[in-house]
């Protein structure tokens, strides 16, 4: 349909000069998960195509129908999330598109890796615990960290017993493995 026939209250044109979709990964490299994280990203997406965006559609053609006459904001506003649903569902199809699950491996972890847990010991005689996930699945706050972070590439090969540097923005982190699980 031409621009001439759609009114400027029906079309937003803001939504269609989005940013480019940044994937966290460096160029070239699989989007590593877990079997728990690829279960994940594949629940959201599923959920996402086949209950949130048909639900917008709907309300979007509701509203529409009425005109707007009654709710020409809530008719933005759906119009906004439906946008938002979409570049999710972007985003999400992207990362699955590259996505490699990775399996933990049968006789338990000598080193750190991809999927492992290592409990670590700082300089102050604190322990930590790190598990080495995929960058979609990363939670600081619980101990999950993305296989791209600083403190991930500088554990991941290491054994219980060996230091590892950590390069962080206010300044290098020593850790001593303790354990891998």
């Amino acid at each position: 349909m031409s621009r001439a026939f759609v009114g400027d209250d029906q079309y937003d044109s803001a939504d269609d000069e989005a940013p480019e979709l940044k994937v966290p990964i460096p160029a070239g490299s699989r989007n590593y998960l877990t079997p728990e994280g690829a279960a994940a990203l594949a629940g959201e997406l599923g959920r996402l195509e086949t209950e949130e965006r048909p639900r917008l559609a709907s309300e979007i053609d509701r509203l529409g129908k009425a005109a707007g006459k009654d709710a020409p904001d809530a008719l933005s506003n759906a119009r906004r999330a439906l946008n938002k649903v979409d570049r999710r569902i972007e985003y999400l199809s992207r990362m699955a598109s590259i996505a490699e699950t990775v399996e933990p491996p049968s006789g338990g972890y000598a080193s750190v890796r991809f999927g492992a847990t290592a409990t670590v010991g700082d300089a102050d005689g604190g322990l930590s615990e790190y598990r080495i996930v995929g960058v979609d699945e990363a939670d600081p706050e619980r101990g999950l960290i993305g296989w791209t972070s600083p403190i991930a590439r500088a554990l991941i090969g290491k054994k219980p017993g060996d230091e590892a540097v950590a390069a962080l923005p206010d300044g290098e982190r020593r850790l001593v493995v303790v354990a891998v699980r």
